[in-house]
């Protein structure tokens, strides 16, 4: 059963935040991911109105979120931004490392969610793989991937890494294309 805050409406009180977001150049059904966004907390309210503003002025106005329910630091349905409202979901069997929007339209676009933690190069690189047309992986893939490459290998699940939440969801995804 949802709480009072977990259906509420959310405004926030700040303005938006830029979002340190690379987005492949042009959509490919075939792709995977459609680009990485590396959020600054695990805060939603900061973190998620730049992005849909940004995803709004390219794709077209944002309808719908997916995101990992034990990732963020709190829940709600609803997020205002701008003039309109975004319905936000969150669910467990969503991969922690990977945000589903919707777009009025019905477009589905995949972003790996690099944790705020992680350090400067190895997030440029995971956000640069996933904005690759050409590479197949999966959100949690390309995180490992990034990690392996440039951290010597630390694993993005493990406990203790700083990289992911306690408690968080952290199985492969199922969604994307």
């Amino acid at each position: 059963m949802l709480t009072a805050a977990e259906r509420a409406t959310v405004v926030p009180r700040e303005p938006p935040s830029v979002p340190r977001l690379l987005l492949a150049p042009v959509r490919s059904a075939s792709a995977v991911l459609d680009g990485g966004w590396w959020p600054r907390s695990w805060d939603p309210t900061a973190e998620l109105p730049g992005l849909v503003l940004t995803l709004s002025g390219r794709y077209g106005r944002i309808r719908n979120l997916v995101l990992n329910s034990g990732a963020w630091s709190s829940r709600f349905r609803r997020l205002v931004v701008g003039t309109g409202v975004v319905r936000v979901g969150w669910f467990h069997s969503i991969d922690i490392a990977l945000l589903v929007a919707t777009t009025e339209r019905g477009d589905q676009i995949d972003l790996l969610v690099v944790p705020p933690t992680t350090a400067a190069t190895t997030a440029e690189n995971a956000m640069r793989a996933a904005a690759d047309p050409a590479d197949k992986h999966h959100a949690s893939h390309v995180l490992a991937a990034a990690i392996a490459a440039t951290e010597g290998g630390e694993d993005p699940a493990a406990p203790g890494t700083g990289t992911v939440p306690t408690g968080a969801a952290r199985r492969p995804s199922d969604a994307g294309r």
